[in-house]
């Protein structure tokens, strides 16, 4: 009887636990969090995390306004997300020691529990769930009180955009109150829409939108709608993808399969074409259009296959050591049936000439087609008209440096007749006056403007000791002015390299000159360059002001066109023979500083202008100011338009551009605008 009570309290306190722990566990779910009651609903599919069921999951999570959602999708996609297998409940976890791990609450962040490994199972998201949650995230983000951070998500997002953000960019669309922002935002709705929309009239009109649109974004977005394979039939398709008919060897890739200005510019650049004729033939070969072709390989195969007794198919192995040999032995074991044969070059032209190249469009929505290509047609031609006005740009920059760079030594050149090969070391000299001000001068606004002056009064005074110690010996002797100044550039080079050494020294431009004036996406010019292109008209002005309106210009001109003339008169011929030259090498020195803003402050930094100098002042006009702005000019644009069309060879820039200016000065050999007078006769 004992025994039996025993048994019988035993089995009641055991029911007593259990139903105890029932009830606990029903209080705990009753009484969980909102963003605990949230997962629980969908914990069939969380546990599973499939990709293609799990979307709905996300969504439900995302918008359900508590705020631990965020916290939940993080830890989630960081692989932190478990549930306890005894109830499911769903849990962070910490580790405490190697055994035992403790449970965090996903809405408090406090440690309710702790468990081993076998009592928790983690969650694991593939990588397509993580991409779903990634959208979820960005919208956080998008959401985010902060503008910056706002940005920041758009931003990232514009660089790896993915279909499950299109949902997510319009549902913060709804939400933002900034104006600028929600343009940004609806502009890459559009640009989601463009390339993800599954309702074409919506996709349709967002294409349409970008119509007037020359952004890098939009042109990524609508050139994959009109991507082609290239295919091969014997005739004419009709399919309505058709892009376009290939021509192997000369087709571009036209919509319309007709050649435009394209096709010269593909040529001049070296570009190969579309298809050519080996890949037309293997074309063919795929489509079992054509007989294969034994190649060299193959046929040394077979020949080394067929040897008997020291010959193959007729013909001794050391005879094989020509061409005729060995074709003949080919030919030989084609004919027995040993051997596949060969197909001529002619054959194969033939072959490729019977059949019709086509590229098929991989998008097969014909309205997408369509619209992709109208906007595309508008945009690349806004485009060719802006690259147009960019390279304008470009050329009016490229001229300015070589109109500051060349004046100083159309001055010299000029009016006293002398060869100054040493005239980029002036520009070299004053780069470095600039580097040395910079050293003594932190600030790099002030600097520059000490810079300025103190390398015209540098250079300035070392021309006037040039043109006393060495020029003034050795007027009309233009040879030995040559050899002299040669030598003296070789002499300020390597001057040069014992004080500063022969690595580069930078020459920093202030905060104000970084970055670039954008005009659009395809027009834009550094900020250094439009103060170059300012330096180089407020020199202009003044050089015209001084020449024009002072007794010194007065002079100058005198001597430039009679010196004798002008020495009877009384004027002074060795001391304007002087003051010019240190004019000249004065302004060079202002041009140092200006280059050595964007280039490399070495001793070889006037060695890559000398020639452009001297072609600038030959094309334009010995000793004109006129002229040397035409003459930077036109070399200016000359060397932008070649560049454009030859990007990857600046050699051959320079080599075309020599050779155009050598045409020129046969036909007009004192330059676009010639003086009179002494300047006439060089």
């Amino acid at each position: 009887m004992n025994l039996y009570l025993k048994n019988l309290c035993l089995i009641a306190f055991l029911l007593s636990v259990f139903l105890g722990s029932l009830f606990g566990i029903a209080q705990a779910q009753d009484g969980a969090s909102p963003i605990q009651n949230l997962l629980q609903s969908h914990f069939k599919k969380l546990k599973r995390s499939s990709s293609k069921t799990i979307g709905p999951v996300i969504e439900a999570i995302r918008s359900s306004d508590q705020p631990e959602a965020k916290t939940v999708l993080e830890k989630w996609r960081a692989k932190e997300l478990w549930y306890r297998k005894s109830d499911d409940l769903l849990v962070f976890v910490k580790t405490s020691d190697k055994k035992n791990y403790e449970l965090i609450d996903i809405a408090t962040g406090n440690v309710i529990a702790s468990a081993s490994k076998k009592q928790i199972k983690q969650i694991k998201p593939n990588s397509g769930v993580r991409a779903l949650i990634d959208g979820a995230l960005v919208f956080f983000r998008l959401g985010d009180e902060d503008e910056a951070v706002r940005l920041s998500a758009l931003t990232s997002l514009n660089r790896d955009p993915k279909a499950v953000y299109l949902p997510i960019i319009q549902a913060a669309i709804a939400i933002e109150k900034v104006p600028e922002l929600k343009a940004k935002m609806e502009r890459m709705e559009r640009l989601l829409s463009v390339q993800f929309e599954a309702d074409t009239p919506k996709r349709v009109a967002a294409i349409e939108s970008f119509s007037d649109d020359m952004g890098i974004d939009v042109r990524a977005a609508l050139n994959p709608l009109l991507s082609s394979k290239v295919k091969v039939a014997m005739e004419v398709p009709t399919m309505l993808e058709l892009a376009r008919i290939i021509v192997p060897g000369e087709s571009l890739k036209n919509d319309d399969g007709t050649a435009g200005i394209a096709q010269y510019y593909e040529w001049f650049s070296g570009r190969s074409p579309e298809l050519n004729m080996a890949s037309a033939y293997q074309l063919l070969l795929d489509a079992k259009l054509a007989p294969p072709d034994a190649s060299v390989e193959d046929q040394k195969t077979a020949l080394i296959a067929n040897i008997k007794d020291g010959r193959v198919g007729g013909v001794d192995v050391d005879e094989l050591n020509s061409q005729e040999a060995r074709d003949r032995a080919y030919r030989s074991l084609v004919s027995n049936g040993l051997a596949p044969e060969t197909i001529s070059n002619e054959e194969k032209q033939a072959v490729i000439e019977e059949a019709t190249f086509y590229a098929v469009y991989d998008e097969k929505n014909l309205a997408v087609i369509a619209a992709a290509r109208k906007a595309l047609k508008s945009i690349n031609s806004k485009v060719s008209i802006n690259r147009f006005f960019d390279l304008f740009l470009d050329a009016m920059s490229l001229a300015s440096i070589y109109f500051l760079a060349a004046i100083g030594l159309a001055i010299t050149f000029g009016v006293m007749r002398v060869i100054n090969m040493a005239h980029g070391e002036f520009i070299m000299m004053g780069a470095y006056t600039g580097y040395v001000v910079q050293q003594l001068i932190s600030n790099y606004t002030l600097s520059i403007i000490v810079a300025v002056p103190a390398a015209f009064a540098v250079t300035f005074a070392a021309g006037v000791v040039m043109e006393r110690l060495v020029i003034r010996h050795l007027y009309n002797r233009p040879l030995e002015t040559l050899l002299a100044t040669f030598g003296i550039s070789i002499c300020l080079q390597q001057l040069a390299k014992n004080i500063f050494g022969t690595q580069a020294r930078p020459l920093t431009a202030p905060d104000w000159l970084d970055g670039a004036l954008i005009i659009n996406e395809v027009v834009s010019i550094s900020w250094i360059r439009v103060a170059i292109f300012v330096l180089g008209a407020i020199f202009f002005v003044g050089l015209l002001f001084v020449l024009n309106k002072t007794r010194f210009g007065l002079e100058t001109r005198a001597v430039t066109q009679n010196p004798r003339m002008a020495a009877s008169m009384g004027i002074n011929i060795d001391r304007i023979n002087m003051l010019t030259f240190g004019l000249g090498s004065g302004i060079a020195g202002i041009a140092g500083v200006a280059i050595g803003l964007f280039a490399k402050v070495t001793s070889e930094l006037g060695s890559d202008y000398i020639v452009q100098s001297f072609m600038t002042v030959v094309v334009g006009g010995v000793g004109n100011i006129w002229g040397t702005l035409v003459g930077a000019t036109l070399i200016g644009f000359l060397q932008k338009n070649i560049e454009f069309f030859n990007p990857s060879n600046t050699l051959a820039a320079q080599t075309y551009m020599i050779i155009f200016i050598i045409i020129f000065i046969q036909f007009r050999p004192r330059g676009i605008i010639a003086l009179k007078g002494r300047a006439a006769e060089v």
